[in-house]
């Protein structure tokens, strides 16, 4: 099981690479595998810090709202964080989000993707989920990668990306 008190030194993907495989729990009751998609559809695996916060939420409803448009594009959205799925289910509900959220409360993916990484507030250091993005080709490959995400107008430029696979 990975570890917490140390810094992870992985670094994030990049485009070419094969994403790594996942199989995590999610709100809708089963798991979400990457290998459930290849040579069906994209898919945007969205990494963010906490449910119901509010840049979290605010990104949350902007792939909401997109969410259509990006299923005309061949695309899925999942949204990942350490929140169980008790959480998850309450923050889809209350948030009507209509996308599948996903569970990686061992941090396993988070550290496969190098999402998971050494934070600071008020001057304390702990581990975190770095906001980041991935949008994943059919073929299981990164076709593109958002770092350090600043959700304001992020789930559009995502959207404007993946309409470049089609």
């Amino acid at each position: 099981m990975p570890s917490t008190a140390k810094k992870i030194e992985a670094s994030l993907l990049n485009v070419g690479d094969a994403a790594p495989a996942f199989d995590m729990p999610a709100d809708h009751g089963k798991n979400v595998r990457l290998d459930a998609f290849k040579g069906k559809k994209n898919v945007v695996l969205y990494f963010y810090p906490r449910d119901d916060t509010p840049g979290c939420t605010l990104e949350a409803k902007d792939f909401r709202d997109l969410v259509k448009d990006f299923a005309f594009e061949d695309t899925i959205v999942i949204g990942v964080s350490k929140d169980d799925i008790k959480s998850h289910c309450k923050f889809r509900d209350k948030f009507e989000l209509s996308f599948t959220l996903a569970s990686d409360k061992d941090t396993d993916v988070c550290e496969r993707y190098g999402v998971w990484a050494e934070k600071s507030m008020y001057g304390k250091k702990y581990m975190g989920i770095q906001r980041a993005t991935f949008l994943i080709d059919m073929k299981g490959k990164i076709a593109a990668v958002w770092p350090k995400v600043s959700v304001t107008n992020h789930a559009k430029e995502v959207l404007e990306a993946a309409k470049k696979l089609s």
